[in-house]
């Protein structure tokens, strides 16, 4: 009898399969590359103003997952959680050091979802006023605001992303709208 530590390949799931492929033979690691290439530039480029420095970041990505796979451990997470972990360190190291600037790319129907939660009174003015405020948030506290409205992330996903609790993306994303509130409030 297998011991949970010793399962088959049959009873990994397909993901993991490929991730440990990839640990043992490096040219495997096309096909997460393949999988996971366009949302993560999509994530990267979410955040940006150019394309080209959003798929230079992405690059970075890929490469330091590439190197790094083989200390990569499942442990119950989708492989893109710890994708998007690199992704975010690649973005803020990026703004960090100035070498490309942050951008807030918000649909109108995104910001008035917003607005709606803030219970505030819909306007262009009230949406511009929103956009200056998140623009004036520090970068961890917008990364909640873009992730849980602008890309429609679960508090569970975010927390995967973050390594946090649920509950504590939770906290914290409501304690960002507490803030966005008294911004507006002036």
């Amino acid at each position: 009898m297998l011991s949970i530590f010793q399962q088959t390949n049959e009873k990994l799931s397909p993901e993991e399969q490929q991730i440990k492929a990839a640990q043992k033979n490096p040219d495997q690691f096309k096909l997460l590359y393949q999988q996971y290439y366009k949302p993560i530039f999509r994530f990267v480029y979410q955040r940006l103003d150019s394309k080209e420095d959003a798929a230079d970041i992405t690059s970075q990505v890929f490469l330091k997952a590439l190197l790094n796979i083989k200390k990569y451990e499942f442990k119950g997470l989708p492989f893109s959680s710890w994708l998007y972990r690199i992704a975010l360190n690649e973005l803020n190291m990026s703004f960090r050091s100035e070498k490309v600037q942050r951008a807030y790319n918000a649909e109108q129907e995104h910001l008035q979802e917003i607005i709606t939660e803030l219970k505030e009174q819909d306007s262009i003015e009230r949406e511009q006023k929103l956009m200056n405020a998140i623009g004036d948030l520090d970068a961890d506290d917008a990364q909640l605001i873009e992730m849980r409205y602008f890309e429609k992330r679960s508090f569970k996903e975010i927390g995967e992303i973050l390594e946090i609790t649920e509950n504590n993306a939770k906290v914290k994303t409501y304690r960002v709208i507490d803030k966005l509130k008294k911004k507006l409030a002036d």
